[in-house]
């Protein structure tokens, strides 16, 4: 029986433990936090979690669910961090998971020895004892959400300067005046969240980004653009942005920074409530920062404000500090790996969950993960040389996008889930 070590129990790890175990693998997992749920627990000691307290995952509960495992009925049509976190812990339960996963457990390094086994160094949170395991397979669940990116300004600021990550509610920023950086979900949260309760709370965007509103029409934004899929590309892009700006208008007409590139050329914000915020004159639209000269902000439309605190909300990057950097480096470039899960050069080694969905991202890490399953078990093996799909799969991307490290691992949800499902039919 081959043993296969599993990194994370977050949405993608706990569902990579389920399906290695349906193939009759002996899995051990190892997770820094106190329990399962990765990134959606809010208050874990460890200080993973990157939500905050009024956060709600951006796809509806129509499009987020395991297949194994559906969502209750009674979930809310965009579920909180709380009930996506009983979610996890029920799934976990019920298929008993939890047993063989080792919680509160850092893991420090891994490394291939002569034979190809992997070698794990890990540690208990609370100790500095090293333990030292061998696996036949190593499934990396880690996520890329726990590596704050920060912007590089001219200049230094003198107030707080933070990142999203280390916001967890609006409170401490009553009556502050606060710069939010970014234009993303979190960024659009975090300015909203905090202009009920500061002085001033600005936002500033160095490009234009499409606000997209969680319902549109009756329908979860995720389930009217299903229906429409049947478009054509060509045609539907430009169709989901005429209608949004009949619903809502353009970012121009009120101070927002003009969109010049396609709907899916960023990854989507799924907001109603900036809009509404700046139209309130509760959240102030900034172009780009110039540079930080003590508490003064300067932007480059040439005007200047003071700010006690400046948030920034500008992604992540990906991190793997249990690898040499000589073997797995994705922080910068295009990530070279089949089905966002293979590599070519690094036998028995498997990446679930390391991809952005225009969607929701734990329905394609289980599919991942029962195609990862069949192919330590021989089921299925890919059609061809790896590194030439793996190059082909790079330049045909689902959406194109505008060239940042953020946009490197993108796929279209329901696409890849088809392409997943289209895999495993194949080994059966």
């Amino acid at each position: 029986m081959k043993k296969v070590a599993v990194i994370g129990a977050g949405p993608s790890g706990i569902t990579a433990v389920k399906n290695l175990r349906d193939k009759g693998f002996e899995v051990i997992g190892f997770e820094r936090c106190a329990g399962v749920g990765g990134n959606w627990r809010y208050d874990d000691p460890s200080g993973h979690s990157s939500v905050f307290e009024t956060t709600h995952i951006i796809s509806s509960k129509y499009t987020s669910y395991y297949e194994d495992f559906p969502l209750p009925k009674t979930a809310s049509d965009y579920p909180s961090h709380k009930e996506l976190l009983k979610y996890f812990n029920d799934y976990s339960e019920h298929f008993g998971i939890k047993k063989h996963i080792h919680f509160n457990a850092e893991v420090l390094k891994c490394e291939q020895d002569k034979n190809g086994r992997w070698v794990i160094d890990w540690k208990h949170m609370n100790t500095d004892l090293i333990n030292v395991q061998k696996f036949d397979a190593l499934v990396v669940c880690n996520g890329h959400h726990h590596e704050p990116r920060l912007p590089n300004y001219p200049g230094q600021f003198s107030g707080e300067y933070m990142h999203s990550h280390s916001y967890k509610k609006a409170e401490p920023f009553k009556n502050k005046k606060v710069l939010v950086i970014g234009g993303g979900n979190s960024a659009c949260d975090v300015a909203v969240e905090t202009a009920r309760v500061s002085e001033k709370t600005s936002i500033s965007w160095r490009r234009g980004y499409y606000l997209i509103p969680k319902f549109m029409f009756g329908l979860t934004s995720d389930v009217f653009g299903l229906r429409s899929r049947w478009l054509p590309k060509f045609i539907r892009l430009p169709f989901m942005k005429f209608m949004l700006e009949i619903l809502q208008g353009k970012n121009e007409d009120i101070g927002l920074p003009k969109v010049k590139n396609h709907i899916l050329a960023t990854h989507p914000t799924i907001n109603s409530d900036l809009y509404n915020a700046v139209r309130h004159g509760k959240v102030q639209p900034k172009p780009d920062i110039e540079r930080f000269d003590g508490n003064l902000v300067h932007f480059k439309d040439g005007s200047s404000e003071e700010f006690d605190t400046v948030i920034a909300c500008t992604g992540y990057k990906i991190k793997h500090k249990f690898f040499n950097k000589d073997l797995i480096n994705f922080e910068k470039g295009p990530v070279n790996l089949l089905h966002k899960m293979l590599p070519a050069n690094v036998r028995n080694l498997y990446f679930i969950g390391l991809f952005q969905p225009l969607g929701c991202i734990w329905p394609g890490a289980e599919l991942q993960s029962k195609l990862a399953a069949k192919h330590l078990a021989g089921e299925w093996k890919p059609d061809g040389d790896l590194q030439s799909l793996i190059t082909k799969e790079l330049n045909a991307p689902d959406v194109k996008q505008i060239s940042t490290d953020r946009h490197t691992i993108t796929v279209d949800d329901f696409s890849f889930r088809n392409r997943l499902k289209k895999e495993l039919t194949k080994a059966n």
